[in-house]
């Protein structure tokens, strides 16, 4: 990180410091001087100033002429004084109280946006982060956020661009699973990679990330020895990502190479010292010691409690007698 990084976030965050002390408001405002105090506040971008006068507006007349309007306005200063769970929780209080309100839809707009640029902080704004790395918590209610706004009030002025940051949400959220089953692939948990690539493909359609899904399940399908499902999911991609990254002239090549297995002592002698014979395809070291951990426990029951496997009667102690006429005295 450069020093210029560093010293804009000791700034920053020195700045954010100061502004957080609440300002005093007088106590012989009137309610229109409250008022045009908190739009003067909101003009000149001093938001806390603003939080202030509006707070004291609402609570010193709470049934006056601007008591309904303050409440929409303190959503606003929140949201804009980088102050995202306050301004969602201001709009959750208006839409409790004023549901039938004019204004309502701007209520769940500003909830939306507070959840949308909540992932965005100090750092995401002045540093290279990539946002489909980041927990997707936030971006996942600022979708639902906005879903409600636009069925609710679909010829609301606010729908269209709650619409245009749902389609980059969904992008983002998309984008997320991809990342998270590549993780998945570099750990051999193939399992896991296809379940999250077939999410993508069932759940994100028309995102750019439905081609890496299929990807992703091609490539765990092979590591899995699933040759149809495989298949199926590289003729799929094939039929409609023609151009994906992983197909070179028509073949598919995998994102990840074949993890190597062999023990330390093999891969140091160049596999002239094998300490273990290679898996078999589709099973793992801790599929194998799962089973050996059975087997082993299988061994330890006493015979007498040991059950036949085809009848599951308890096998009886046979004697010497039993064993010379090969059970045709029993």
């Amino acid at each position: 990180m450069q020093v210029k990084h560093l010293l804009l976030i000791a700034i920053l965050a020195l700045t954010a410091a100061c502004s957080s002390k609440q300002a005093e408001v007088d106590e012989n405002l009137s309610e229109v001087e409250l008022y045009q105090q908190a739009q003067a506040d909101l003009d000149n971008r001093s938001y806390t100033q603003a939080i202030a006068k509006l707070k004291a507006l609402e609570s010193r007349y709470p049934f006056g002429r601007y008591a309904e309007q303050a409440q929409l306005e303190l959503i606003f200063a929140y949201y804009k004084n980088a102050e995202p769970e306050a301004a969602k929780s201001s709009a959750e209080r208006f839409i409790r109280l004023h549901p039938q309100h004019a204004n309502v839809d701007y209520a769940y707009y500003l909830k939306g946006l507070a959840s949308f640029d909540q992932d965005r902080g100090l750092l995401a704004r002045f540093l290279p982060l990539d946002m489909t790395k980041r927990d997707p918590g936030a971006a996942r209610d600022s979708y639902n956020e906005f879903a409600q706004l636009t069925s609710r009030y679909p010829t609301s002025r606010y729908a269209p661009d709650a619409k245009q940051r749902m389609i980059y949400l969904r992008n983002l959220l998309a984008a997320y699973e991809v990342h998270v089953a590549h993780y998945y692939l570099t750990r051999q948990a193939y399992v896991a990679a296809a379940n999250r690539g077939r999410y993508v493909v069932e759940n994100f359609q028309e995102t750019p990330s439905v081609g890496d899904g299929l990807a992703i399940m091609t490539e765990a399908y092979q590591r899995l020895s699933m040759d149809d499902l495989a298949a199926t999911s590289l003729e799929t991609l094939k039929l409609n990502y023609p151009d994906h990254p992983s197909l070179e002239n028509g073949q598919f090549v995998p994102l990840e190479e074949e993890a190597d297995n062999r023990s330390w002592l093999a891969k140091a002698t160049l596999g002239l010292i094998e300490t273990e014979t290679p898996l078999p395809p589709g099973e793992t070291r801790a599929s194998q010691d799962v089973i050996r951990q059975y087997e082993d426990a299988a061994q330890q029951i006493p015979r007498e409690l040991q059950q036949d496997a085809k009848t599951g009667e308890t096998e009886k102690k046979r004697s010497i007698w039993s064993y010379l006429t090969f059970g045709l005295f029993d």
